[in-house]
């Protein structure tokens, strides 16, 4: 029987306010939004947490199933007593967030996709990866995943070298696990069934989910807006925090939160 993995998470700002809840990308952990909270406005009840295999949560023995990393956020919101949160999904987390409002409408009030898509790869591409790491570990695949999350200038800027040594130290089976999570995971349909306010960002730089891709997304969801931020790879949290943190205000501000 599916049990949902025991998350380690983060709770700051107003415990009073409106929630906006951040889920982070393939490999990384909460830390991602470390540059972003402190420029969103105050009155905001502010909730991170690592994904199961990641960070400081637990990480079962894979493979994982979209379905289950659904689960383990909702549970954690139904033990916080969360109710209708601005869900903040990055990559990997904004599909989590599209299958949560997809399943749970009573918990989302709106989404922030961030770099991500409907459908991300194909089977035969993740399959590939998790046999890559199976087989070297995460070294097998850290320096072309960062050349393709960050842009030259940043590389060379020596932005991308914390984040590389974070994905190093990344449990390959929560790695692999993920990958075959995001491997079955196909919301083209379901996501565009969504009626809610939505908000999608994309970085002109972004190797993984370039900006046509993202684009897509923001058409298969009623009421979304898309947004590009120049010169930003795959992660505008930590290349592009301050731009992130004004699209991300602006948002709040027009759909009455902030």
């Amino acid at each position: 029987m599916f049990r949902e993995a025991h998350l380690n998470w983060q709770e700051e700002g107003d415990p009073t306010g409106v929630p906006l809840v951040f889920a982070h990308a393939l490999g990384l952990d909460l830390n991602v939004w470390g540059e972003v909270l402190p420029r969103l406005p105050p009155g905001l009840r502010l909730i991170r947490y690592d994904l199961r295999g990641h960070g400081a949560s637990e990480v079962p023995p894979g493979p994982y199933r979209m379905g289950g990393l659904v689960r383990d956020v909702e549970e954690l919101l139904d033990q916080l007593g969360v109710k209708r949160a601005v869900f903040v999904g990055l990559s990997l987390g904004g599909m989590v967030a599209q299958g949560l409002a997809v399943k749970r409408p009573d918990l989302i009030r709106a989404l922030v996709l961030s770099n991500t898509a409907a459908k991300i790869g194909t089977v035969e591409s993740w399959r590939a990866r998790i046999a890559a790491v199976r087989a070297g570990g995460m070294e097998a695949v850290a320096q072309p995943v960062i050349e393709r999350w960050f842009s030259r200038r940043s590389r060379q800027e020596g932005l991308a070298a914390a984040w590389h040594e974070r994905l190093l130290a990344m449990s390959p089976e929560g790695y692999c696990g993920c990958c075959a999570a995001l491997a079955g995971a196909d919301f083209i349909t379901p996501t565009s069934g969504l009626h809610l306010p939505g908000l999608v960002i994309a970085g002109s730089e972004d190797g993984s989910t370039p900006p046509d891709l993202v684009r897509e997304l923001a058409d298969l969801i009623h009421h979304a807006r898309f947004r590009l931020i120049r010169g930003a790879g795959h992660l505008p949290p930590i290349d592009r925090p301050g731009e992130f943190a004004a699209e991300l205000a602006d948002f709040l501000c027009h759909i009455g939160v902030a």
